[in-house]
């Protein structure tokens, strides 16, 4: 940003000086949408952090009560994680179609992925239930409360990237794959992949090391 003063009128007593500001150029950065959600993708990371470092603190604290071997079934949540990790794939087919400038296709993968999402949050909706049916509640121990917090934060990711998802298709419906549309669905596939990669974490390090003695 530069200023300028205006000049004197020729004779007479020179005015007070008014700054005149001229902004050359776009002051938007290139890609600068990308790049700032790669920061706040960053920031979620720190978050994610925070509760797998508590789980491993927390995650051998029964209380003489459940431990995961007791309480996980490890069938229900392997075709739980077959419904995220082939979201992703058709997300994936979505974008395919998108740079091949088809709607109808992008519309009809980006739909295939919601429904796949939906599938997830059903699946882990039933397993918190039956988790609180059974007694195993997030108040039960400390070992519990930090996998209901995990999970569960997982789990509301989730829930905001299929409102995401809708929002992006009723936008896709109404102007088509402008520029602008095409940017936003390439954020929320950098934030539908990164939620299966946090889940591929929660899989192993909550799931399977969960069912060792």
């Amino acid at each position: 940003m530069s200023d300028t003063l205006a000049p004197n009128p020729p004779g007479g007593a020179a005015p007070p000086a008014q700054p005149m500001f001229h902004v050359p150029g776009e002051h938007h950065p290139k890609n600068g949408t990308l790049l700032g959600f790669w920061v706040y993708l960053m920031s979620d990371c720190l978050i994610f952090a925070c509760l797998f470092a508590t789980y491993g603190v927390l995650g051998r604290n029964y209380a003489a009560g459940p431990s995961g071997a007791d309480l996980f079934d490890l069938q229900l949540v392997a075709v739980n994680t077959a419904l995220l990790l082939l979201s992703s794939i058709t997300y994936g087919f979505a974008m395919l179609e998108m740079r091949r400038n088809r709607v109808g296709a992008t519309q009809l993968w980006l739909a295939v992925t919601g429904i796949l999402g939906l599938g997830f949050l059903s699946l882990e909706l039933y397993e918190f239930s039956h988790l609180i049916h059974q007694g195993a509640g997030p108040q039960r121990s400390a070992f519990l409360s930090s996998f209901f917090t995990l999970v569960g934060t997982h789990g509301l990711h989730v829930t905001f990237g299929i409102v995401w998802l809708v929002t992006m298709m009723i936008q896709v419906q109404m102007h088509g794959l402008i520029p602008e549309n095409r940017r936003r669905l390439m954020c929320l596939s950098m934030f539908w992949h990164f939620l299966d990669l946090i889940w591929v974490g929660v899989f192993t390090f909550v799931y399977l090391m969960g069912v060792l003695p």
